[in-house]
């Protein structure tokens, strides 16, 4: 490991002796809690799957650089933080990112910029598909038990572009130049299952339904018996989507554009609850349900309506389903779709705790493949936070608490839980807070390599607990 020159630095604002800030000539790191994490992936073999399935065109008498421990550079320094590709110039030399990446401290440098940006553009169609099933696999290993059954949210996230990256395109809603990645995630598990880099403009439902066919197609070759339902905004709510979910015998809920014909259904809904609300001073939310045929629809199919009314105003949402039950009870079928906004927290954590919109490579197909590095950072995390997870103690509702507003006891109890496990239920922000952000000294000797963390560290019973975690198959 290379040591920088530096000169000394001297602070007077302690009163009586002068403070000397200087570099030290140990082996040192401040990403020591990547080990614990690299731990788990080993358990999990999760990075080799990854990486076996990715065509490596190089002469392997002259690699230096395995396509693994470049995929794990990438993997572990977006996890870090270090989400572009000119971090590694520095990081290539970090003691901690050589023993994630296999080597030991006194190795030579891991790969530089240049190499870490050929190893992306080189990514070929092939390897694009077969990382795509090894996500399906991942994410049916992640089962102890067959599920009997399984929900799938689908989003379409905006992902703003600044360069000149192939099939980035101005979409006049974002008022922005973007690609338009296509997410499913599993509510049951909160893994993303499938991701799709689409250019900029196209209609949030495009793929969707040949990914879905494929995925399902997957599962049940493993579940033949399982129970799949999808939720999606209205995006998705469109009649290729509704026949590929009939055709399949999915369940779906997707939301549905108001038009004239929606609101005459449902002026009197919305009026009692205006009356209510008027009345009561309270705020007022009815539901109801018929069945409506649009114009380029086969068939009629169930619609559920919520009809709002406060102090905001008023507000009028519709959906569309085949759940059984839904033309008795709509509001538990519209509830249950809004349970979506969960998903909608991982792709938060992926485009914004992960960094999951940089992609700002010029090929598109190398943008392709770093939001399978992305997501598979994210699907890490995800995995990790459930071995650590406390387990949530009994519910008891307290009179108090059962009085206020449901939205504000909800809130308070999600509040709770994340003070009672921050780790279990952090985002990636908080991971790196907490275990992953942590100067520790390397010590290489002829046996073993030794990593010093400091004893009055504040949060070392947090890594001694994933520690554990992890190591022990817990």
């Amino acid at each position: 490991m290379s040591i920088h020159p530096a000169q000394p630095v001297l602070f007077d604002f302690l009163d009586g002796r002068t403070l000397v800030v200087e570099a030290s000539a140990a082996s040192l790191t401040s990403d020591a809690g990547l080990l614990p994490i690299r731990q788990l992936d080993e358990r999990l073999g999760f990075t080799r799957q990854l990486a076996a399935v990715i065509d490596d065109p190089r002469d392997p008498d002259l690699v230096e650089h395995s396509v693994l421990a470049m995929l794990r550079m990438r993997l572990y320094g977006i996890l870090a933080g270090y989400e572009d590709q000119n971090d590694h110039d520095v990081l290539r030399s970090d003691p901690v990112f050589k023993l994630v990446a296999d080597r030991l401290p006194s190795d030579p440098d891991l790969a530089s910029q240049p190499t870490l940006s050929r190893f992306e553009n080189a990514i070929s169609i092939a390897s694009l598909k077969r990382l795509r099933d090894v996500f399906i696999d991942q994410f049916i290993a992640a089962f102890t038990t067959p599920p009997r059954a399984l929900l799938f949210d689908l989003d379409a996230v905006d992902d703003p572009t600044h360069g000149q990256q192939q099939l980035t395109l101005f979409h006049g809603y974002y008022e922005q130049y973007q690609y338009f990645p296509l997410l499913i995630t599993c509510a049951n598990n909160d893994l993303l299952v499938m991701v799709s880099l689409r250019p900029g403009t196209v209609h949030a439902a495009l793929g969707a339904d040949d990914d879905l066919e494929y995925l399902v197609q997957r599962l049940r070759i493993v579940w033949p018996d399982v129970r799949i339902e999808v939720r999606g905004d209205a995006g998705f709510g469109v009649p290729l989507m509704y026949d590929v979910c009939e055709r399949l015998g999915l369940t779906y809920t997707f939301g549905l554009s108001g038009n004239r014909v929606l609101q005459e259904r449902s002026a009197a809904l919305l009026a009692q609850a205006v009356a209510q609300y008027t009345a009561a001073h309270e705020p007022q939310r009815l539901f109801d349900q018929f069945r409506y045929q649009a114009g380029s629809w086969p068939h009629e199919r169930q619609v559920a309506v919520k009809a709002e009314a406060n102090v905001h105003g008023t507000n009028r949402r519709f959906v569309v389903t085949n759940r059984p039950g839904a033309a008795l009870c709509p509001q538990g079928c519209y509830d249950d779709y809004i349970g979506r906004g969960e998903s909608e927290n991982r792709n938060k954590e992926w485009k914004c705790g992960l960094a999951g919109d940089r992609l700002s490579d010029h090929r598109f197909l190398a943008n392709y493949f770093r939001l399978y590095l992305h997501s598979a950072a994210l699907n890490l995390l995800v995995r990790l936070r459930q071995i650590v997870a406390v387990p949530a103690p009994p519910v008891v509702e307290e009179p108090a608490v059962a009085a206020r507003p449901e939205a504000v006891a909800q809130r308070q109890r999600h509040n709770a839980r994340r003070r009672r496990d921050p780790l279990g239920e952090g985002q990636p922000a908080t991971w790196r807070l907490l275990l992953i952000k942590v100067a520790a000294e390397v010590v290489e000797s002829c046996r073993r390599v030794v990593v010093r963390l400091s004893g009055s560290w504040p949060y070392l019973d947090y890594y001694q607990q994933v520690s554990v975690a992890v190591a022990g198959g817990t």
